[in-house]
């Protein structure tokens, strides 16, 4: 099953950017935690068909975790390398790329996509 409209991702987006803003966070750190939040979202809607992820934020001194949970317990897909002509595949590569840890953890009903990333503030 797939959701037609996207979700969207806007209270989740400026909810994690007030947070970073407020304890200092560099502008840079926070648009990277913005695009790989913003690629969690969308995985979760486009391949588990969820149209409203679950989102939760936790701030710990210096380290930042975000994840993104659905309702599908179906694992990650193999994260084969993307081809120039690929119309897909490069969200999770990108978040592999922005953050300093990323997994997912199995659910009751489905699973949760993490990333943490450390402060540089």
């Amino acid at each position: 099953m797939r959701a037609f409209n996207p979700p969207d991702w806007t209270a989740a987006r400026l909810e994690l950017r007030d947070i970073l803003t407020d304890f200092g966070w560099p502008d840079s750190t926070i648009s990277d935690a913005e695009l790989a939040l913003h690629e969690l979202i969308v995985n979760a809607w486009m391949h588990a068909g969820n149209p409203a992820p679950l989102v939760v934020l936790a701030l710990r001194p210096g380290r930042l975790r975000v994840s993104v949970s659905d309702d599908n317990p179906a694992l990650l897909p193999d994260q084969t390398p993307c081809t120039l002509l690929s119309e897909s595949g490069r969200g999770l590569h990108l978040v592999r790329a922005l953050t300093h840890r990323f997994g997912t953890d199995l659910c009751k009903q489905g699973k949760s996509v993490w990333f943490e990333l450390d402060s540089a503030a």
